[in-house]
């Protein structure tokens, strides 16, 4: 399965986000080309500014697996992670993160190199989609 595959999931998850009237980003994780993880932003939901997309994904993908660790694993996200979820993919040692639209004021690139140093990064997959999607949403909020 292909990245666009994947991240096709994501974009779901970040619509799920949207018609909850949370930021939509979404994220899946993905290992053995088998998803272990679906997660949206909750942060209003759960009344947590940690419930992001990407920690919630993280949380369910290391239940899934029996462990703290998630080499082998990508994670899909629709939006470049913040240094927050950035850091915590750097604690999980995942493998690969794959991301949408790039966050030119809170993404962790403006921040230097913050993900494990073995991680892959891939961006740009689905990133106008993603992007339209989160103009949109706070177009409505304004």
């Amino acid at each position: 399965m292909t990245d666009e595959f994947f991240m096709k999931m994501a974009y779901r998850e970040a619509e799920y986000a949207y018609e909850q009237g949370e930021i939509p980003v979404g994220a899946v994780i993905a290992c053995n080309n088998r998803v272990i993880a679906k997660a949206h932003n909750q942060t209003e939901l759960l009344n947590d500014v940690t419930a992001h997309a990407e920690m919630l994904a993280f949380t369910a993908a290391a239940e899934a697996l029996g462990g703290k660790y998630l080499t082998g694993c990508t994670l899909y996200v629709t939006l470049e992670p913040c240094v927050m979820c950035a850091g915590a993919a750097f604690w999980t040692q995942i493998s690969r993160v794959v991301y949408g639209a790039n966050d030119a004021k809170r993404g962790y690139s403006q921040f230097g190199r913050l993900l494990h140093p073995k991680t892959e990064v891939v961006g740009g997959v689905f990133a106008n989609e993603s992007a339209v999607l989160l103009k949109q949403f706070f177009k409505e909020k304004r």
